[in-house]
């Protein structure tokens, strides 16, 4: 079931989005993980629009918040309000409260505010005034933000870009590509995406997903890989910690379940592990200046350089 609505997925988005398949296939990942995801990439990528088509096709309702230096937590979260005829407070839900949120240019509101988001990407919940408030099933925050725009912006803390499942780099359009994103723009008709999946299909599959097998062969081989970033001391300060290991393993549970198995492979693993790392490693400053590049502003050369040195000193579980 999962595969063939994944397939779907992918065959909606694909006709507004043009050659984002890892994409897509990752927020997939993380919507049946548990997971949120982070979309890095310089603007006019399509961040925006991969997000809204993507919730559109699975029939979610979708919130943008535009993260700025004056937002507040409760900008996001909701607060409670006066109610002069019941003489009451009521409590006034903020955009935070929709399936799909898509948090715009994250690095741009201050960490205060930023951190209105943790509770709910950790506990699908809301603290307001001493009130918990839960969210809806299925819950997934997409958030967005510029590599190259580092003025105003305020760097997310490592206690939060832990929380994200993955980091996804959206890189620009090869010059195929660009041309079908010309061609499709120029239609006189706008494409209409369907629905082809509602939130209780959604529900059963993350279920299913939790069900997946996992050996304890491929238990000890994420540990082993987490362990093994943590060892490098010459090129990194600080490894994938235990939630990235907990996040990889859900993740390559929900690979499993698109790629049409009951149990995860080796292979799963390997395939999500620089998506899972990459945002949660410190580097040393001296090992990044050797691989240093204008072009690469976030070490994604350096980052790629550890990650598979730890993929393989591992040995692969038979």
């Amino acid at each position: 079931m999962i595969k063939e609505i994944y397939e779907k997925v992918l065959g909606e988005v694909s006709k507004v989005i043009v050659g984002k398949e890892e994409v897509i296939k990752l927020a997939t990942i993380a919507l049946l993980a548990d997971g949120n995801i982070i979309l890095e990439g310089v603007p006019g990528v399509a961040k925006t629009l991969i997000a809204k088509t993507f919730a559109k096709s699975l029939g979610l309702s979708f919130k943008r918040i535009q993260f700025t230096p004056d937002i507040l937590p409760s900008d996001i979260t909701g607060t409670f309000v006066f109610n002069p005829k019941e003489r009451t407070f009521e409590f006034r839900e903020g955009p935070i409260f929709a399936n799909v949120i898509l948090a715009d240019e994250i690095n741009r509101a201050t960490p205060k505010t930023q951190s209105a988001l943790l509770e709910a990407m950790q506990e699908k919940q809301v603290t307001v005034e001493g009130v918990t408030k839960a969210l809806e099933e299925p819950f997934l925050v997409i958030a967005t933000q510029n590599p190259v725009e580092l003025e105003g912006t305020f760097p997310l803390p490592e206690a939060e870009l832990d929380r994200f499942m993955f980091r996804v780099v959206v890189s620009t359009p090869t010059y195929e590509e660009e041309i079908e994103v010309l061609r499709r723009s120029s239609l006189a008709n706008s494409i209409e995406v369907k629905n082809i999946a509602d939130k209780k299909e959604l529900i059963e599959a993350k279920e299913l997903v939790k069900g997946i097998y996992v050996s304890q062969d491929i238990l000890n081989y994420i540990v082993k890989i987490l362990e093994a970033t943590r060892r490098d001391r010459d090129k990194v300060i600080l490894g994938g910690s235990p939630r990235a290991s907990v996040h990889l393993l859900q993740a390559s549970k929900a690979l499993a379940v698109l790629q049409g198995r009951d149990y995860v492979i080796p292979d799963d693993v390997k395939a999500l592990t620089f998506s899972t790392l990459n945002h949660r490693i410190i580097l040393n400053p001296e090992y990044v200046v050797k691989l240093s590049s204008i072009n690469d502003p976030f070490n994604y050369r350096a980052l790629n350089e550890v990650i598979n040195t730890a993929i393989n000193s591992v040995e692969v579980p038979r």
